[in-house]
């Protein structure tokens, strides 16, 4: 069993930038992928980014390449999410989750394994 604790949310301004923290427990996590998904409110659930569980690949949705990067640190157990140039469009509740079948597919949050809780975060104009 893994636990995920995601932290970093918060209220920003737009242009503004925020970091997302997801610690894991329970079990290490090299060898799985981790990915963030967001919720705004009356959406679904939408894909962010991912890393493989080495670190050497990432993807992201459209939307976010350029302004956010998908890190990971195995020693500490935790992924990060660095969102640079935030706009309004970026409010949701955001979701960390890792994976354990490979780095395929990676995009599609019911792969996943495990997820966190979710970091509200909130950018004003």
């Amino acid at each position: 069993q893994v636990q995920l604790v995601e932290s970093g949310g918060g209220l920003v301004q737009a242009g503004g930038s925020l970091r997302l923290s997801c610690a894991a427990s329970g079990r290490t996590l090299s060898t799985y992928a981790g990915g963030w998904f967001r919720q705004a409110p009356g959406k679904e659930r939408e894909f962010v980014a991912a890393i493989s569980w080495s670190g050497d690949r990432t993807h992201y949705v459209d939307s976010v390449k350029g302004r956010f990067t998908i890190s990971r640190d195995n020693a500490k157990n935790t992924v990060y999410l660095q969102m640079n140039s935030l706009s309004r469009e970026d409010t949701a509740v955001y979701y960390c989750a890792v994976k354990r079948a490979g780095w395929g597919q990676a995009d599609r949050p019911g792969l996943y394994d495990y997820w966190g809780q979710g970091t509200q975060v909130t950018v004003s104009s």
